[in-house]
């Protein structure tokens, strides 16, 4: 029976990164489709009870090397890019039949770095991302290695991972490889090296725990999986690195399973609303009425029709600041819409934004989730 206490069992969204080498076969370049199956049972478990999945999977380069004939060797970029392409096919695949047996619908989605750092595209990804948990689907996450280059690639799933995790506004980050956790010194070395069940602040002691070993079957290492817990801690993730080799994982890590669990400090939404508030620098301002401002102070989002003027240059997902009908700023954040089709909507109702744009856009011109209300500040 599943512990209350795992932030596995209490979280709303979860995100799930699968390594190469549990999802491939080392020796042969064969998918592992029993051990697939199993982890796909896990998932359908948590959805049964509510809870939205993504899965960030590594293995398409893998599974193209086989199917390709390259052998186990350090690839040429190209190489590695054509590997990709073919594997993606046969990864996406597998999934839809291990979820489709499920009766659960797999939705593909292939990312750059640029998806998860620029914002417009940032915004697209997160939207889309959430419309598919909204219909039920389970999105299968990649690194788009086939047009991604050395300079721009995240360069491993465990950072995208965290990234999604990030963008998403997720609870619950699980990084599934074949490592049990974080030991305090190399098990392979030392017979005395102890698993660190729990991290709360990465200190200079936990790096100096970490070794830069990397899978013969992927690019990444422990180091980044530090990695990867620094952008989900700082986003207010809860994120585990657990052994993912044994079937049933994520039952196993409810369980009480031994994996080493990175404990932030706020919550998922408090800390994309200091995100916002502290480090996005407004671009335009927005000028709302005494409605909107009592919406705003009661947890609402803010809708075209309680803007009275708009100020500014800027783009759809660029922070501008909320000033109430005093003059003070009273909030900020991320437009949906950019300074040109924004003034066209002031003033009016959601229902009428498609007739005027000649598209059917957001409702909010700013969702409750991209906004923050300014400390100090009252209508």
């Amino acid at each position: 029976m599943a512990t209350l206490t795992s932030p596995l069992s209490g979280a709303k969204r979860i995100v799930i990164k699968i390594g190469s080498s549990l999802l491939v076969d080392p020796e042969n370049g064969e998918l592992k489709n029993d051990w697939l199956k199993a982890l796909v049972s896990d998932i359908a478990r948590l959805k049964a009870r509510g809870q939205e999945v993504v899965i960030v999977s590594s293995g398409a380069i893998a599974l193209g090397r086989r199917v390709l004939n390259f052998k186990p060797a350090t690839l040429k970029l190209e190489e590695d890019q054509a590997a990709a392409s073919v594997g993606q096919v046969h990864l996406a695949h597998a999934y839809q039949e291990a979820l489709g047996r499920e009766e659960i619908i797999a939705a593909q989605i292939l990312v750059t770095l640029g998806d998860t750092e620029e914002r417009r595209r940032y915004l697209n990804a997160r939207n889309t991302i959430a419309t598919l948990l909204r219909l039920g689907a389970v999105p299968v996450i990649n690194e788009n290695d086939t047009v991604a280059t050395s300079e721009i690639r995240v360069g491993d799933n465990d950072r995208l991972a965290a990234r999604v995790a990030s963008m998403i506004s997720a609870d619950c980050l699980i990084l599934l490889s074949n490592v049990a956790g974080l030991y305090t010194s190399s098990p392979e070395t030392n017979e005395e090296a102890e698993i660190v069940t729990q991290i709360t602040q990465i200190t200079p002691e936990i790096e100096a725990m970490v070794s830069g070993n990397i899978s013969a079957m992927g690019r990444g290492g422990m180091g980044t999986k530090l990695a990867a817990a620094r952008i989900a801690m700082g986003s207010g993730i809860h994120m585990a690195v657990a052994d993912g080799r044994e079937a049933n994982p994520l039952q196993a890590i409810e369980q009480g399973g031994i994996c080493t669990w990175f404990v932030p400090t706020a919550t998922p939404v408090a800390a994309r609303k200091k995100w916002i508030a502290a480090t996005l620098e407004p671009r335009g301002r927005m000028k709302i009425d005494a409605g909107a401002a009592k919406a705003l102070n009661s947890g609402k989002s803010l809708l075209p029709a309680g803007i009275v003027s708009v100020e500014g240059k800027f783009d759809r997902g660029d922070t501008v600041s909320i000033i109430s009908p005093q003059g003070v700023e009273l909030a900020r954040g991320l437009s949906a819409y950019d300074e040109c089709n924004a003034q066209l909507i002031i003033g009016h109702k959601s229902s009428d934004i498609e007739a005027i744009l000649g598209y059917r856009g957001r409702t909010e011109m700013i969702h409750r989730d991209d906004l923050v209300l300014m400390k100090g500040q009252v209508t």
